[in-house]
């Protein structure tokens, strides 16, 4: 999961329900859990890196405090040079206005937070990488 640190709580309640049995719902979610303690970009971007690899496919969260992230627009760039899948999920009924640059730059699908399209949506950026 990639987010603006602004929108943590609501990335938890994803998580959640990711966790929750009753849905079918599920991903393994390599995000850091707390901010890195540093200052150091390059060792904040070695411990992203590290996330990134684990993964297939980087679930970006999209909000207005998203797309004026640069660690987003980052990990996004990083997660294709390391063919990784990327996926937009937003909440609500239309994606934020704006979204990383990244997004355009890239053509990346965006997704409504609903487990279905979700779910078909990381297959197929499995899929593509």
């Amino acid at each position: 999961m990639s987010f603006a640190f602004e929108n943590e709580d609501e990335v938890n309640l994803l998580r959640g329900q990711a966790k929750n049995e009753k849905t079918d719902l599920e991903f393994d979610d390599f995000s850091l859990k707390e901010a890195v303690n540093s200052k150091n970009e390059d060792y904040i971007k070695q411990k992203i890196r590290e996330r990134i690899d684990r993964a297939s496919v980087t679930a970006v969260y999209l909000t207005t405090d998203c797309a004026k992230s640069k660690w987003v627009d980052w990990e996004i760039t990083e997660s294709l040079k390391r063919r990784k899948g990327v996926i937009g999920v937003y909440k609500g009924d239309t994606p934020p206005d704006q979204l990383p640059t990244a997004f355009d730059r890239y053509g990346i699908k965006t997704v409504k937070w609903s487990h279905q399209e979700m779910m078909h949506a990381i297959a197929e950026a499995r899929k593509e990488r």
